[in-house]
């Protein structure tokens, strides 16, 4: 069978140690091709297509107020949150077991950072009418991100025609890093300054799925900081 021929393949602890953790440290992004092979990649394309389809995709949020600055021009997807549990996602909960796997034998090898939990993961589509996100970092104030893996859903993508470039920003480097989002390539980058980054404007329908690894000690600090805020807020309004 194609795909389990295609697992056996791929030496995970290999593609940890000897890749993943060295473009990391050095570099600060690291990006595999063929990841899932055509496939089971093929499911979770046409599982993600479904739920665009299907009207579950919603314009992403922005952090913050931005008066007269209209969403759009900062970012143009379409999203939904999930799980991997939801009816309808099984190849999506395959692909993030995988990358589970994955950040698990890179966890505790790289730096400081304490790996044990992400978050839900985020299906995203640019519908390809020459939206984009803006330069932008995905952690600046701590809340507890560490790396971001995102995972390219789109077949035939010509960066010439269709734009959707993501261009890297490697803090302290003299270069830019630009990824095509093509189909089955699975990406990471540390989340906080050291990786500003951009979506170029996308000419057509750009599929993706996003996933955020935490590190622990951040991510708890980021939590009381939040309480407390929380709480605070709710003693002010308290009529003395």
């Amino acid at each position: 069978m194609p795909l389990l021929q295609h697992i056996m393949e791929l030496d995970l602890e290999k593609l940890a140690l000897d890749h993943i953790v060295p473009c990391l440290l050095d570099q600060g992004f690291f990006y595999l091709d063929n990841f899932l092979g055509e496939v089971v990649g093929d499911c979770v394309l046409e599982q993600v297509k479904e739920m665009h389809s299907s009207d579950l995709l919603k314009d992403g949020q922005l952090a913050g107020r931005r008066s007269g600055v209209s969403r759009r021009h900062i970012r143009g997807d379409k999203i939904a949150w999930v799980s991997g549990a939801e009816k309808g996602c099984e190849a999506i909960s395959f692909l993030l077991s995988f990358i589970d796997k994955l950040v698990t034998l890179c966890a505790g090898r790289l730096g400081k950072s304490t790996i044990r939990e992400r978050s839900k993961a985020m299906v995203a589509c640019y519908p390809g009418n020459g939206t984009g996100y803006v330069k932008h970092v995905d952690n600046p104030n701590a809340d507890g991100r560490c790396v971001t893996c995102i995972y390219y859903l789109n077949k035939n993508w010509d960066a010439k025609e269709h734009g959707g470039i993501l261009r890297i920003f490697p803090e302290g480097k003299s270069y830019v890093a630009d990824i095509e989002p093509v189909f089955d390539r699975l990406l990471f980058f540390w989340s906080d300054r050291r990786n500003p980054h951009e979506v170029q404007p996308s000419y057509s329908t750009r599929y993706a799925i996003t996933v955020w690894y935490f590190d622990s000690e951040e991510r708890a600090e980021a939590k009381r900081k939040f309480r407390d805020l929380t709480a605070s807020s709710q003693d002010r309004n308290i009529p003395k």
